[in-house]
């Protein structure tokens, strides 16, 4: 199949202005196919030729003008239309597609709760191809109208309003039609069907809709209110800061099964991954994550859907926008305070650690370095999200959130249902301030990497000065922090100073030296921040006394960077967690240092013999915790404490008694989520058989349990079950892309390094063939989640180092190899400084 270029996207765009798209899909033709029929009505400016692009199971029948076309001549994903007149065209083509099972295209799921099936789309970046024939860039935007015919007992929803229209003569299946939608890009089309679970309401004028499939009713209602509340509250924000209003008729948000993203903001009808559905407890920042995506996709309404990129190099102006918008937004119109927080422990670390991989690339990159559409699906990343919203929320300190806010509704108004460029942005923004964005743009948004800001304080008699060391290229508006250690170990903020950086200002101030100071406290900017040795150490002794978590969470990320950066031993880490974790109030910062500690230190970069005594340094955080929660007024802590302990259990004695129990003494109670989990660490320390885990999928047959069954399977220490793994994994093709992904979490474990030490080769080529057979969101997941990350060794690294040259490895595949062999380098590197 051919990416389409930049080149022949433009070419096309100055061919064609694309109308209208008539589709008709019939969702009744049994598991595999489903037929598509699309119309497809467009001028053409001058005379020309082009293509439309399609990747049929089979391809009927084409007709151009009422004059057939010869199916024959589809090459690949390219159907040819040659010797276009100049003036206005019909287009219409029949189809037969496939079904996906990797959550791209139209994805079919059958519920082994109930036996009920849903199917919905994913037509991002170039999906739409899969499910009907399109003019597929998202600069031709044109208004869409669906008719689906679908089983009588489904609802059928779509970008606008739904409605059945009427029942076909022979069965009963249902016809349902779209209402036609505004002018909106090919990968924004939606679809979703199957019996859903649905709660509607009405907010300004507009229906509102949540749905999820039937298994998950009573769980959807038990949080309706929360979600609903949550969505009305960011609508009316958002209207209050935009001065467009709202662009499409309805707004539905449908929680669908095995979706590869969090969401997707397709126009009128957002997809969740259903997970967002909890059936099991969740602590208060995993509703607060929830809560931002619902906000993130919301703002794409305006950024992305309303005003939609002219070519995917500026894929960041969407993502960006929105998960700075979306955490914003959520802080000032909802219960949920604390977002930066949570964006500082776990987003902030995704995109600084892609921002120091051989794969970096600008927050907005050339147009030489977006050639195609499989390039540009590589740079969904930390950098397009986490440092993106980073960089927006730096100019938004350095501009003004007013003058930021009335650039934004510039553009808004420039480029409603058009498409923009990062120029055209920058250019909005221009006219609203006296800054130089047009400059600040260069800088922050055209390099790569990370600045390092580093503290020089000198004492003389009577007072200190400070100077900022600065490596990098990069302007920066910064507060600094500064603190003094009370009597009775706290410490207490002094007024902050800002400070713009680089500058030879020379900072002065009489007295004592604080005995922390902080740059960029309250992590306005996005720079790796380094401590000089008094604060460093006042941070490890007196880290859990600073009064704001924000703050809290700068100085563990730059504990962090340090770590990863070779200057900061990871034993000194666990000790400083050791120390404050048991104290710490801040649910974000408790899980962002223990999943650094285990995922990273633990199981990376400390050596097999050191791993042991992290595992215990990491349970003793967790009994503390646990110990400081029993009286119940913290379920959320004490949840995290607990999942944290199960993970890093040595010996099964305490989690058998829990499960025998049902119960964690003290609660939580045990629910689906905690049963399986318990069972997976045993599974890896040979506690328990197939046989109990037979069992437990026989006590919960939903589709959480057989991904649970399935990690729990490829967990267990023999040679029988690695095998039987390996084989589904990258042999047999059958697995879902869910079930992929928890087969491959189940089978890498670093207490299982000599039984799977021979599949560490084996993953190279067997990977590369799995991705070329079954696609990117595979290829993605192979990369991720089946990569042997354990085996941090010499060896390893060549193996994959020479992988990364075979012919056949295709794009995603070799972005994630290359990201994951540069981590175990950094392993190696910290192992052996």
């Amino acid at each position: 199949m051919s990416a389409l270029t930049r080149n022949e996207a433009q070419a096309r765009a100055r061919l064609l202005d694309v109308h209208h798209y008539a589709v008709t899909l019939d969702l009744t033709g049994g598991e595999d196919t489903f037929d598509s029929t699309t119309a497809i009505r467009f001028t053409a400016r001058t005379a020309g030729d082009t293509f439309v692009e399609l990747k049929p199971d089979e391809l009927r029948s084409a007709e151009l003008d009422g004059h057939p076309l010869d199916p024959a001549t589809l090459s690949g994903n390219r159907l040819p239309l040659t010797g276009l007149a100049e003036g206005p065209h019909e287009l219409r083509l029949d189809t037969r597609m496939r079904y996906s099972r990797t959550g791209e295209g139209l994805h079919r799921f059958t519920d082994p709760a109930d036996g009920e099936t849903y199917v919905y789309t994913q037509l991002f970046l170039d999906d739409v191809q899969r499910v009907f024939a399109a003019f597929d860039q998202p600069d031709l935007k044109a208004v869409f109208e669906f008719t689906v015919t679908a089983p009588a007992h489904w609802t059928v929803l779509a970008n606008g309003i739904t409605t059945r229209t009427g029942d076909r003569d022979t069965d009963g299946a249902g016809i349902w039609t779209s209402a036609p939608t505004p002018v909106i890009s090919t990968y924004l089309a939606a679809v979703a069907a199957g019996p859903w679970h649905s709660i509607r309401t009405e907010h300004a004028g507009l229906p509102f809709g949540i749905h999820c499939r039937r298994s998950l009713a009573a769980h959807l209602d038990a949080d309706a209110d929360e979600i609903l509340a949550v969505t009305t509250a960011c609508y009316d924000r958002y209207h209050e800061k935009f001065t467009e209003p709202y662009p499409f008729d309805s707004y539905d948000q449908a929680f669908v099964p095995e979706f590869n993203a969090g969401a997707m903001e397709n126009p009128g009808l957002v997809t969740f991954r259903d997970q967002y559905v909890f059936r099991s407890a969740v602590t208060d920042s995993e509703r607060q994550r929830r809560a931002m995506v619902i906000a993130h996709e919301m703002a794409h309404m305006w950024f992305g859907d309303l005003v939609t990129l002219l070519w995917w190099d500026d894929i960041w102006l969407n993502e960006s926008f929105a998960e700075y918008m979306g955490y914003q937004t959520l802080t000032e119109a909802t219960r949920f305070t604390g977002t930066w927080t949570e964006f500082g422990m776990e987003r902030k670390p995704w995109g600084y650690d892609a921002d120091q991989r051989p794969s970096t690339h600008p927050v907005a990159p050339d147009a030489a370095a977006v050639p195609d559409t499989d390039s540009a699906l590589l740079n969904f990343d930390g950098i397009s999200y986490a440092k993106g919203a980073s960089a927006l929320r730096q100019l938004v300190a350095w501009i003004g959130e007013k003058d930021f806010l009335a650039g934004i509704n510039t553009h808004f108004a420039r480029h409603r249902f058009a498409n923009a460029s990062l120029a055209d942005f920058v250019d909005s923004l221009a006219t609203h301030t006296d800054r130089d964005v047009h400059a600040w743009a260069d800088t922050w948004l055209r390099t790569t990497g990370i600045d390092t800001l580093t503290p020089r304080v000198e004492e003389g008699r009577g007072g200190w000065t400070l100077t900022v060391g600065h490596q990098g290229t990069r302007p920066h508006h910064i507060a600094v922090g500064l603190y003094d250690r009370e009597p009775d170990s706290t410490l207490e903020a002094r007024e902050p100073l800002t400070l713009d950086v680089p500058s030879d200002e020379v900072l002065s101030a009489d007295g004592p030296r604080p005995a922390l100071l902080l740059l960029n406290d309250g992590d306005l900017s996005y720079a790796k921040i380094r401590l000089d040795a008094p604060s460093l150490d006042t941070a490890r002794r007196s880290l859990s006394a600073l009064p704001d978590p924000l703050t809290r969470a700068v100085v563990w990320n730059s504990l962090r960077d340090m770590v990863r950066d070779g200057e900061l031993d990871p034993a000194a880490y666990l000790e400083t967690a050791e120390a404050h974790l048991p104290h710490e109030a801040d649910l974000a910062i408790v899980q962002g240092v223990l999943t650094f500690a285990r995922g990273k230190i633990a199981d990376h970069y400390l050596t097999p013999e050191h791993r042991p005594a992290a595992l215990a340094a990491i349970t003793s955080i967790t009994r503390a915790l646990l110990r400081r929660t029993e009286d119940g007024t913290d379920p959320g802590m004490r949840l995290a404490a607990v999942r944290a302990l199960i993970d890093s259990a040595t010996q099964p004695d305490t989690l058998t008694a829990w499960l025998d129990e049902d119960t964690v003494p003290g609660g939580p109670a045990l629910d689906p989520e905690l049963r399986w989990r318990i069972l997976a660490r045993l599974s890896v320390l040979g506690a328990v058989d197939e046989a109990a885990i037979d069992a437990a999928l026989a006590a919960d047959p939903s589709a959480t349990g057989e991904e649970g069954a399935a990690r729990c399977r490829a967990s267990l220490p023999t040679a029988e079950a690695k095998a039987t793994a390996w084989n589904r994994l990258f042999h047999d093709d059958s697995l879902s892309n869910y079930l992929f992904t928890a087969t491959a979490r189940g089978f890498w474990q670093p207490e299982q390094a000599d039984l799977v030490d021979a599949y560490v080769p084996r993953y190279y080529p067997d990977a590369i063939a799995l991705a070329t057979r079954r696609g990117p969101a595979i290829a993605a997941a192979a990369a991720h989640h089946a990569f042997p990350a354990h085996a941090v060794d010499a060896d390893h690294l060549q193996t994959g180092q020479a992988a990364l040259t075979d012919p056949d490895l295709v794009p995603r595949l070799h972005r994630g190899l290359t990201d994951q062999l540069d981590d175990l380098a950094r392993a190696l590197r910290i192992r052996r400084p």
